[in-house]
């Protein structure tokens, strides 16, 4: 869906939306690129959770790259599997994993759990029960770790 059309009629500035997001990536250093559409995610979840599974959490970088910097669309399981062999996981593993939905009750266990914490956003960080929604400087991870009682490294 175009982003023109999923906030057409809102009070929503695509622009000044941009210009925040393109602030915060910048300011952390993270690759970008303006997308002028959205994508159903879901089955990019679920091959993030298999990636995980495998022991490849690089899988989400390589999703990251694909959405926020390449801006495919995560709804393609061809641009699902590129991303996955990308990171040294098998094509035909990732296929079967996305044909048969073999993590969809792990993703389904994963948004209930949001839900029952009063997740309303991504990203959202949480610790302990306590939380920060959207993204966020450093300072204020910082802070939500440090009021749980983390230590900082020397």
């Amino acid at each position: 869906m175009l982003l023109a059309d999923l906030f057409r009629g809102r009070a929503f500035d695509l622009d000044a939306a941009h210009a925040r997001l393109n602030k915060l990536f910048d300011a952390e250093g993270l690759p970008h690129a303006r997308r002028d559409r959205t994508y159903n995610s879901r089955l990019a979840q679920e091959v993030g959770k298999w990636g995980e599974a495998q022991g490849v959490p690089r899988i989400h970088d390589a999703l990251y790259r694909a959405y926020f910097v390449e801006t495919q669309n995560l709804a393609d399981p061809e641009v699902l599997v590129r991303a996955a062999t990308s990171v040294g996981l098998p094509a035909d593993e990732a296929r079967r994993v996305i044909e048969q939905r073999t993590f969809r009750e792990a993703v389904d266990r994963d948004w209930a759990r949001a839900r029952q914490i009063g997740v309303t956003g991504v990203p959202t960080y949480v610790m302990d029960m306590q939380g920060v929604v959207g993204a966020q400087p450093y300072e204020v991870l910082e802070e939500l770790v440090t009021s749980l009682g983390a230590k900082r490294r020397a």
